[in-house]
Parts: structure tokens; sequence; C-alpha cells
């Protein structure tokens, strides 16, 4: 059985989906039997500097001949010179949440820049891995053989059904009457995908109900987004209603679902939906843009979905949930009938396994 190296940028550790899904994927190899080693680069990816890409050209270069090398598409585009190199004696695979280039925030120059960097790596790659559907169309322009390309979304744990803001189930289900503000959470990196100011917009605009609103996600890895945040906060007023809890570990992350009566997100760009699953999971109706797997996830009922940028129509949306038990009741049902249907991590393991173990054999 050949080794198999994650190149990942940074420290693995990082609390954002996509390094939840690298360790998820490590463990659940290595549960099946394969010897998975990290290397961990630099954190300068995916603007390397000239010390990181020296550090990651000896790093690869002493990987053993004929290493399965997963290669995260953090680093991939950024280092296409050392891919094709690399790609005559080890068998690289391509790890692809969202390609760089497809980037909402990026110029022009460097869209480019990444755009040729990710062909050249993705056409030596002997196998490309993409977590989620919607990757498939920003990297057909590279026309790479279908047989080549595996779709492995990302799982999602069995959780407990959120108990809410007044210790039990939504109120329109328990029969209990409210004593105070909806709890509304929200679980994203602050940076310019991720919406926070459309939502603190559109939140501002349903002042006359009663809410409080949990952001939870890095508040380090884009210092700019988080002073926007932050003046917007001020600038609407909402001091006394949004709470920047920064990055949660596991446990009091799932205390903020527990307690949370409605999930929200103003996402513009994903490429599944990691934390919608999440509150699906644990039973909360949802109000989200549409965007990435997050109108699967939700199906037929589990929460209402608004274009993408689309203020007043959030607004809308976020108005009805809130204002109406009923509704947020008949939403947390649907998130119930569909959290079961939700893969989970040992599917999405098992899945990279069947095709690394398939590609080794076959070629």
């Amino acid at each position: 059985m050949r080794p198999i190296v994650l190149v990942v940028p940074g420290r693995l550790t990082e609390r954002t989906g996509g390094y939840l899904y690298d360790r998820r994927i490590v463990d659940g190899l290595r549960r099946r039997g394969r010897v998975v080693n990290v290397l961990e680069l630099d954190a300068s990816f995916p603007y390397p500097t000239p010390a990181a890409m020296e550090y990651t050209a000896r790093a690869l270069a002493a990987v053993r001949d004929g290493t399965i090398a997963i290669v995260d598409s953090l680093a991939l585009g950024a280092i296409p010179d050392l891919v094709v190199r690399e790609a005559s004696r080890l068998r690289i695979v391509a790890l692809v949440h969202l390609p760089l280039a497809a980037t909402s925030d990026l110029d022009r120059k460097t869209a480019a820049r990444f755009d040729e960097g990710e062909r050249r790596a993705l056409r030596a790659a002997a196998l490309v891995i993409v977590t989620g559907k919607t990757t498939l169309p920003l990297i057909a322009k590279y026309e790479l053989p279908p047989d080549r390309i595996v779709v492995a979304e990302p799982g999602t744990d069995r959780a407990p059904l959120a108990r809410g803001s007044t210790g039990n189930q939504p109120d329109a289900v328990s029969g209990f009457s409210r004593t105070g503000p909806l709890e509304l959470l929200t679980v994203a990196t602050l940076n310019p995908e991720k919406g926070h100011e459309m939502l603190l917009s559109a939140l501002a605009a349903v002042s006359n109900i009663e809410w409080r609103l949990t952001c939870a996600g890095s508040l380090t890895r884009h210092p700019e987004t988080t002073d926007r945040v932050r003046t917007a906060i001020a600038r609407l007023g909402l001091e006394d209603r949004v709470s920047l809890a920064g990055d949660l570990d596991g446990p009091a992350l799932a205390a903020c679902y527990d307690r949370a009566d409605v999930f929200v997100l103003a996402t513009r760009q994903e490429t599944y939906g990691m934390a919608v699953a999440e509150a699906v999971a644990h039973g909360l109706p949802v109000v989200a843009t549409m965007t990435g797997a997050i109108p699967e996830l939700l199906g037929d009922g589990a929460g209402l979905l608004v274009p993408v940028g689309d203020t007043p129509a959030l607004v809308d949306a976020l108005s009805r949930v809130l204002s109406n038990a009923e509704l947020r009741a008949r939403l947390a049902e649907g998130a119930r009938r569909m959290r079961d249907r939700l893969p989970t991590w040992e599917e999405t393991s098992g899945r990279i396994a069947d095709a690394l173990d398939s590609f080794v054999t076959h070629g």
C-alpha cells in the first residue's frame, strides 16, 4: 500500500472548513489502515514568500518516490512548476476546495496568474478530488479527463437537536412562550466572501424584532474585513446585539448551535456549505444564500433561500422567519427530516480511499 502525504499550507489545526475537511480525511484514511503523513508549508500561501518557495521545493524533493502526494488547492496553483516537476516521480492528487482563480476579491492580474498556475498543476495531477459539485464548472475550462475527477463532498457528524434559547425545542413546537430575544448564529471566517456586512445591514432593517447574533469564525485571517464589520456594527447601532466570538473549539461551537434559534448565512460563495450542513444536523431553521450545495442541504423545507447579494430579499426572509414562530417550527421540522440524509465523514473518506486505490491499481 503506497504511503500518502497531505501537503497543506499553514497548520492543519486551522479552524476553517477547508482545514476541517483535510483533517477529517486524514483521520478517515488512517482508520482504514493507510499511512498518512502531513507536510505543513508556510502560512504565506497562496502568496508564498521566496523563503516559503525554497522550503516547499526542498520538502517535496524529500518525499519518497511513488508516494501519493495530496496537494491542497491553497498551495496547488501557487506552485505549478514544482507540481509539474514532481509529477514525474510522485502520484500527485489535487484536492480542490475552491480554485484560487475563482476567489471573488482578486484583481485581474492575480486571477490570471492563478488561472494559468492551476491549469498547469491540475493537468499534471494524476487525480483531482473536488469537495463540491459546484467546483466542477469552475475547472471545466481546464479540459481535464472526466475519469480523473472525483467529487467527495464533506461529511457531517450526527448531532443532538438544538434546544434553542428557551432551553427546549422551538417555541411553536414546545408551547413555551418566549422570554428573551431570538438567538441567531452565523459560522464563517470573517473575509470578503462570507457576507457579514450584508447580513448586518439586513438585520438592522428588522431591529423592531428582538434578536441577538453570534458570529463564530476567525477574526484574524482577513483583518481588513474584521475592521469593516466592527465599523458596520457601530454605524448600525448593533453593539448590544452582535457578538464577534472569533474562532471557537468544538465544544464551544457546539454550545452555540445548541442555544441558537435560527442559523443565518449571507455568504457570496461556497463550494458546499459545511456550516449550513451542521445547522441542519442540529435541526435548526436556516436563512441562507443560494450558493454551493446549500439548496440541496436545505431540501424542500429546512430553510429560506435568497439570491447572493440581494439585501432586500434577505431582509424579507429574516423578517418572515424572526416574526413567525409557526414558520420557524415548520423549517425546524424540515431540518430534522433532512439531517438523516446528510453524508457522514466515513462515507466521504471511504470515497476518497476507493478513488486512491483505483487510480493506483489501474493508473
